[in-house]
């Protein structure tokens, strides 16, 4: 096996005997989790899953690592979702399953470990805001009678944060992350059912969502039809809508001035009692 090929002491394999659908034995093929934990003193009993963007063919960094120490600093404990993905041959519903899974365990670490299992929330960017908006708009409550005790539990996240994400897979959509989740010609109904604005309903977890207008790669118009669909539905949400930027600014630093987001998501957690 090559560097590439191995998987760090620190990840956590969604199925430690294989996951389902692998197409073999390589990292790329073992869905993992890493986390990021804040010191005991500062944890505040919230949880989040990190979903990195990068079109369904990559995962990028910053918006992975880069969100969960900053949500660490916060007192949140966080953990990067390695999922599978289009480049290496993965396909829809295989992402879903790595993500659900993922919050799943997520929930049943809270109760191991103290923190609040009914504070387990999911943040995505980009493409991964798309994987962060399946998952939120099409959960399920667990199978009470599992003999695996992380498919018990709800993979329904008690709310979601979106950066930038990519919503349609129709008008507005990105084309390389639906080419890379979908294939080259998806049937019209899975494209309905994964544009994620025609599956809000109220029963959706409450949903902070930011964009930029300059955003040239994933259309602001995203955002806005999800945010409109949550207000149809009655589910509380916070859209904040920027005039600069460019795509996958995430926090900043070298890749511009971020908006001041993150402040204001924490804002917003407070007012949720997401934290306390």
């Amino acid at each position: 096996m090559t560097a590439g090929d191995t998987i760090a002491p620190n990840e956590i394999r969604l199925w430690p005997d294989g996951a389902p659908g692998a197409l073999g034995q390589r990292a790329q093929d073992t869905p993992t989790l890493t986390p990021f934990l804040p010191e005991t003193s500062k944890r505040n009993g919230a949880s989040m899953v990190v979903l990195p963007g990068g079109s369904y063919s990559g995962l990028a960094v910053h918006e992975g690592k880069g969100y969960a120490e900053w949500l660490a600093s916060q007192g949140i404990a966080a953990y990067v979702l390695k999922y599978r993905l289009g480049s290496n041959g993965y396909r829809h519903p295989v992402m879903i399953n790595d993500a659900a899974r993922a919050l799943r365990m997520v929930r049943a670490f809270a109760k191991r470990d103290g923190l609040d299992p009914a504070r387990v929330g999911i943040i995505g960017s980009s493409a991964g805001g798309h994987l962060a908006s399946t998952l939120l708009t099409h959960f399920d409550g667990g199978k009470s009678d599992s003999t695996d005790p992380f498919e018990r539990e709800s993979s329904r996240p008690d709310l979601g944060v979106l950066c930038y994400p990519v919503i349609s897979l129709g008008e507005f959509a990105h084309a390389g992350s639906r080419k890379n989740l979908l294939g080259d010609n998806p049937a019209p109904e899975l494209l309905q059912n994964l544009s994620n604005q025609f599956q809000v309903t109220k029963d959706t977890p409450p949903t902070f969502i930011w964009h930029t207008v300059a955003d040239k790669t994933v259309p602001v118009e995203n955002s806005l039809m999800f945010a409109a669909a949550l207000r149809q539905a009655g589910v509380p949400f916070s859209l904040h809508i920027y005039e600069t930027g460019a795509h996958g600014l995430g926090l900043g630093g070298t890749r511009g001035q971020a908006p001041p987001w993150a402040a204001q998501l924490l804002y917003w957690l407070g007012e949720r009692k997401f934290i306390k």
